[in-house]
C-alpha cells in the first residue's frame, strides 16, 4: 500500500509536493524504492528520518496494529502526519492518538480514501444541496453493498525483495473481548471499516447500530435524525470484478455511487442520480468525472490541509467514531452466538 497506493501518487504530484525522504527498516528495499521514485535521502528508521530530516509532512502507510508503536513519536514531533484506516483497532488505542494529536495540536489524518473519490465528493455535494433545497423530500434511506472481490483491480506488484521484515510490536485486542471476538473484529476493520465511515461521510451525521446478524453478512442502523442505514458486507463475492455501491434514498429520487477496485489506476467512481419531483418529468442523470483515482485525490487533499487550503477529510477525531461502531457491532453481533 505504501508503494502502489501512495508514494505512486505522490511522486507524480511535482507541482503540489516534493518526496524528499524515506523511512525504511529493509536497507536493500529502501534503495531500489528510492531509485525508482528518485527519492535523494533514505533513513532505517522513522526516528533517524525525524531526528535529522526537514519535512512538511509524512505519510506513514503502517499496518494499523503497529500504529501505537510508531505515529506516537511523529505526533509528538509536531509534524502532519498521514496513515492508512483504520485509526487502531481498539477504542482504547484510538483514543490515545487522538489525544496525542490534539496535545500537540498536529493534524493527523486517517486514509479512507473513498472520500476523495470524485464522485464521492460529488454524491456528497448533491446530498446536501437536496437537504436543503427540500425538493426531492426527506434523505431517509442509504445502503452501501460491498461484496468480496478483486481489490487490486490489475495495478502492478510493488517493489520487493528477500530481506525479512523486522519484528514490530502490535496492539493487542481488547481486555474485554475474548480470541475469537478479537479476530472477528480485526477483520472487520480491516475489510468493512471504510464503509462504515462512508456511511457517516453521506448522512453528515453520527448513527447507531441496532443489528447484525450471526454470519456477518449484514448490519443495520439509525441516525440521529431517524435515517435507516445498511451495510451489506458479503451477501456475494466476485473473482474478477469489484461491486461496491453506495446507494442514498430520499423520499423522490436516489444518488447512487459506483466505486473501482480500490488500486485501479485513475479511474474514478460512477454516480446516477433519479429526480422525480412529482412535478417535473422523472430524469437520470451521470455525471462525467476526471480521470482521478481516490487515491490520487487523497494525496491531493492530504497536501492542501497540510497548506492549511481546506480541512482534511477525515482527521483521527472522526476516525475513532468508526472503532466505535465496530465494537457495538461485535458485542452486537455475539448476542446471537
Amino acid at each position: 500500500m505504501g508503494q502502489m497506493a501512495h508514494l505512486s501518487n505522490y511522486a507524480v504530484l511535482s507541482e503540489l509536493c516534493e518526496v524528499v525522504a524515506l523511512a525504511e527498516v529493509r536497507p536493500r528495499l529502501a534503495q531500489t524504492v528510492a531509485d525508482r521514485y528518485g527519492i535523494p535521502k533514505i533513513y532505517g528508521s522513522h526516528l533517524d528520518l525525524l531526528n535529522d530530516a526537514k519535512v512538511d509532512a509524512i505519510v506513514a502507510p503502517q499496518q494499523y496494529r503497529s500504529h501505537l508503536a510508531i505515529i506516537p513519536d511523529i505526533l509528538r514531533a509536531g509534524i502532519p502526519v498521514f496513515t492508512e484506516k483504520p485509526l487502531t483497532l481498539t477504542v482504547e488505542a484510538g483514543e490515545q492518538l487522538v489525544h496525542l494529536a490534539e496535545e500537540h495540536k498536529t493534524l493527523h489524518m486517517v486514509g479512507y480514501h473513498k472520500r476523495s473519490d470524485p464522485a464521492m465528493e460529488c454524491a456528497n455535494k448533491r446530498i446536501e444541496e437536496w437537504k436543503k433545497s427540500g425538493e426531492y423530500g426527506k434523505l431517509q434511506y442509504i445502503r452501501v453493498t460491498m461484496p468480496p472481490g478483486d481489490w487490486i483491480g490489475g495495478a502492478d506488484a510493488p517493489l520487493n525483495s528477500d530481506e525479512a521484515y523486522p519484528s514490530i510490536s502490535m496492539e493487542p485486542g481488547p481486555s474485554y473481548f475474548t480470541d475469537e471476538q478479537t479476530r472477528q473484529l480485526d477483520t472487520f476493520v480491516n475489510y468493512y471499516i471504510h464503509q462504515v465511515n462512508a456511511i457517516r461521510f453521506l448522512l453528515q451525521e453520527s448513527y447507531r447500530i441496532t443489528y447484525a446478524d450471526r454470519n456477518g453478512i449484514l448490519l443495520t442502523g439509525e441516525s440521529e435524525s431517524s435515517v435507516a442505514v445498511v451495510l451489506e458486507m458479503a451477501p456475494y463475492q466476485t473473482t474478477v470484478e469489484w461491486h461496491e455501491s453506495l446507494l442514498v434514498c430520499f423520499e423522490r429520487g436516489f444518488i447512487r455511487v459506483d466505486l473501482p477496485s480500490p488500486l485501479a489506476r485513475q479511474q474514478a467512481g460512477k454516480v446516477t442520480i433519479m429526480k422525480d419531483n412529482g412535478k417535473d418529468a422523472p430524469s437520470y442523470e451521470i455525471p462525467v468525472m476526471p480521470n482521478r483515482s481516490a487515491m490520487r485525490q487523497q494525496a491531493m487533499n492530504f497536501i492542501a490541509a497540510v497548506q492549511g487550503i481546506r480541512p482534511a477529510p477525515c482527521e483521527s477525531r472522526e476516525a475513532l467514531e468508526d472503532l466505535k461502531v465496530a465494537r457495538d457491532y461485535i458485542r452486537l453481533m455475539q448476542q446471537y452466538q
